[in-house]
């Protein structure tokens, strides 16, 4: 009953907060965590008032499974993007640009924090400042993908946007692992040569193959069927199923088996939108089912994130360093890499703006942060304070750019004549 109403309540919270911030202009993403923030443990769920909030972080963490499950769903809407049709034209700007803006923001970060790091040599240390640089790479790609469905954008720099998003968690894991890999060396004085290099390409390669596999599989699968409600369900089930997959961990000798659910449903999507030619239909139909689910995990998002890391004010300073220069890494990253690659001046101005959104892959990052020990925390927290600030204006900074680009379009009116035609017919019907 606890879990049920849980998610009751978020979906209802979260919806309520979109119709007050209507008049404000601002993205349902941002209404739905600016809506976890209020039911979270650090608002309403003091008062401990039963089904009015959460009343600590372990009730949130119980619906973690439902995060699982939204960022399978998310992942493989956007390996929808890799449509061998799209990528013949933007895929080699992608690449340039995913791989260039991600190590712009990482060693931005890193130079600032090592100043900050000469400075405050108590407070910061340099396994901490390497471990930052690296968690700066990851851009996360939900608040995105909600943005571009929410407001139906459309164009060349929402073309390449999504597909940068996903190669950017591939980018991310190999840039953590190697920084986190020399930390962990310089905190413990053992080289592990295994965990820097193989482990990460490891995880890299059995993902993409995970998900190859599973969407060849469920393309088969479909043939069995000729409803489409049948076919609807039987992706719904393959990617929960992939989703599940993921989450296996093993290991052979020293080398760790491990998979990114991220990659392993983007590539689940990107064989299946490829090779399936009922894919556009399915999709279509799967993002109307995902609606409330992703509703409800940008509440729980919202319900996690941390509100005391403001109480100190080491970081508060160190956050506002690696906000500024990850942002600056972002911009100029991808402003630099998008000229060389001779974009638009409308993609080149405006795409590093949309990759400024940071979360669920941060979090996952800092997470293994935690195997520094006592360093581990003051990564962990300085990493909460930036999500906190990316997930709430990130996601309004990437509709303002979408907009400024032409790529999102105002109402036509006569789709405002045909709604208040309707409301007000439904008014006339109540009297």
């Amino acid at each position: 009953m606890s879990i049920l109403l849980s998610v009751s309540i978020s979906l209802l919270a979260g919806l309520i907060m979109t119709r007050l911030f209507k008049k404000f202009k601002l993205p349902s993403v941002t209404a739905y965590l600016i809506a976890g923030v209020l039911i979270g443990p650090y608002c309403l769920g003091r008062l401990h008032i039963g089904g009015l909030g959460f009343g600590s972080m372990g009730e949130v963490e119980s619906l973690g499974i439902i995060s699982e499950v939204a960022l399978g769903f998310i992942a493989f809407a956007i390996g929808n993007e890799f449509r061998t049709e799209d990528l013949k034209k933007t895929g080699k700007q992608a690449f340039v640009i995913g791989i260039f803006q991600a190590l712009v923001a990482c060693l931005l970060v890193d130079g600032a924090l090592y100043v900050v790091h000469r400075l405050m040599p108590n407070v910061l240390t340099l396994p901490q400042v390497l471990t930052l640089g690296a968690i700066a790479t990851a851009t996360a790609p939900a608040a995105t993908l909600m943005v571009v469905r929410q407001y139906k954008a459309k164009g060349p720099l929402t073309k390449l946007l999504l597909p940068i998003v996903a190669l950017d968690d591939a980018v991310g894991l190999i840039v953590f692992a190697v920084s986190f890999g020399i930390a962990k060396t310089l905190v413990s004085g053992k080289l592990d040569m295994v965990s820097i290099l193989v482990n990460p390409l490891i995880e890299i390669a059995c993902s993409l193959i995970l998900g190859a596999v599973m969407g060849w599989v469920l393309t088969q699968l479909e043939k069995l069927f000729n409803s489409n409600t049948n076919r609807l369900n039987l992706t719904i089930g393959a990617v929960l199923l992939t989703s599940s997959l993921s989450m296996l961990h093993f290991n052979i000798g020293p080398v760790e088996i491990h998979f990114s659910s991220l990659l392993t449903c983007m590539m689940l999507g990107t064989v299946f939108c490829n090779i399936c030619p009922l894919s556009h239909d399915l999709m279509a139909a799967s993002d109307k089912w995902t609606s409330p689910l992703f509703a409800i995990f940008f509440v729980i998002s919202g319900a996690e994130l941390e509100l005391s890391v403001f109480g100190s004010l080491s970081i508060v300073v160190i956050g506002a360093v690696y906000i500024i220069f990850r942002s600056a890494g972002k911009y100029l990253g991808a402003f630099v890499s998008a000229v060389s690659v001779k974009c638009s001046p409308q993609i080149c101005k405006y795409l590093g703006i949309t990759l400024l959104p940071q979360a669920g892959v941060a979090l996952g990052m800092c997470a293994t942060a935690m195997q520094l020990g006592e360093q581990g925390n003051l990564i962990r927290n300085i990493t909460l304070f930036a999500v906190l600030i990316y997930e709430l204006f990130g996601p309004v900074l990437t509709r303002m750019a979408l907009t400024a680009a032409g790529e999102i379009q105002p109402m036509p009116d006569h789709v405002k004549e045909r709604r208040t035609h309707k409301l007000n017919e439904a008014k006339e019907m109540k009297k």
